[in-house]
């Protein structure tokens, strides 16, 4: 067997994760879903917490998405669970609660990509693909010399890991991550401990992290908001976001965003009074908290504010000791940390 060196190094250098103890598709698409821009050593405790609550898919299909949301809360991305929630429920009003084992029918499920597709594919049920996530690209594209990834580079990518994964695919596919997150790093290649090491082309070149090209990193734009945390008698207003866009259906403080050039306090009162009702006194300013997403970064000028009155529209006041009963992000988090409220 050509690449069996392969396997013997997973068997003996493997890392130790929860969901490599188990076969079950469902654990494996959950895994694979969580790892999503998402580092291992985040996903675990969520992972092991999300299973001990959610033991099925239908348990997950079952569930109320909103309890769903507060499980994943910290984790980001929380699009991933939506579509998890919608897949769950597909697959159960529909194939009885049993993930296809076809990749076509797989793959048309919510949130499922190629990369979901060919991991559960492969590791679940022994199906030859190949599972080219990001470290994937880069092991390949070293072990074949490429300098950049083009559509044509990446057809041989593609090419050369059909060729490894015809026995074990699941195993080779997770030996070659294994290899990409400890030893075949974007800025680190370890390449005398690798087993590739000797038909890797880039191994025997002077720099093997010149392979391939690194991409200069574009800038990303700030978004400037303003948010209120405006309370009375221990009760602060809380809105929940739209159930589409980023963080669809999350709760937050009331914030807007708003123009540098815009006076902070005069559009503070002009969403108050006319989202939410109630209009405020703005007592003091608490400070500012900054945070990044993917592709843009957000900077949040938050106030301590008193309201005009309690009768609201489109918000909801809770008492401070409900916090944890709602899920926030890790944006709003900050927020209640400058504050003094609440613990991430």
């Amino acid at each position: 067997m050509k690449y069996e060196y392969l396997l013997d190094w997973y068997d003996s250098n493997k890392r130790t994760l929860p969901w490599r103890n188990t076969k079950d598709p469902y654990m494996i698409w959950l895994s694979e879903i969580m790892l999503q821009q998402t580092q291992v050593s985040v996903v675990i405790p969520y992972y092991n917490k999300w299973i001990k609550t959610f033991p099925t898919i239908e348990k997950v299909a079952k569930a109320d998405l909103d309890n769903l949301l507060k499980l994943w809360e910290g984790l980001g991305y929380y699009s991933r669970c939506r579509n998890f929630h919608k897949a769950s429920q597909y697959v159960v009003t529909n194939y009885k609660g049993i993930i296809p084992r076809d990749y076509d029918l797989f793959i048309a499920l919510p949130g499922v990509g190629e990369y979901i597709a060919s991991a559960v594919m492969s590791i679940a049920y022994d199906q030859s693909y190949p599972a080219i996530d990001g470290n994937l690209k880069r092991v390949i594209s070293r072990y074949l010399g490429l300098r950049k990834i083009t559509k044509r580079n990446l057809f041989r990518i593609k090419k050369k890991l059909n060729t490894m994964i015809q026995i074990n695919p699941g195993d080779i596919n997770q030996a070659l991550m294994d290899i990409g997150s400890s030893i075949c790093k974007s800025t680190i290649a370890k390449c005398s401990i690798c087993p590739l090491n000797i038909t890797c082309k880039a191994a025997s070149s002077l720099d093997a992290t010149q392979y391939p090209e690194k991409k200069k990193k574009k800038s990303i734009p700030t978004k400037h908001f303003i948010s209120g945390y405006i309370s009375y008698d221990n009760y602060i207003l809380i809105t929940k976001r739209p159930s589409t866009g980023l963080l669809a259906g999350l709760w937050e403080l009331p914030m807007v965003e708003y123009r540098n050039d815009s006076k902070l306090i005069d559009v503070l009162n002009d969403y108050t009074t006319k989202s939410l009702g109630c209009g405020v006194n703005i007592i003091n300013k608490i400070g500012v908290v900054k945070h990044a997403y993917s592709h843009y970064k957000i900077c949040i000028t938050l106030f301590k504010c008193e309201p005009k009155n309690i009768n609201v529209k489109n918000s909801q006041w809770i008492h401070l000791n409900e916090i944890d009963d709602f899920t926030f992000s890790k944006a709003n988090h900050k927020l209640f940390n400058s504050i003094g409220i609440i613990n991430d």
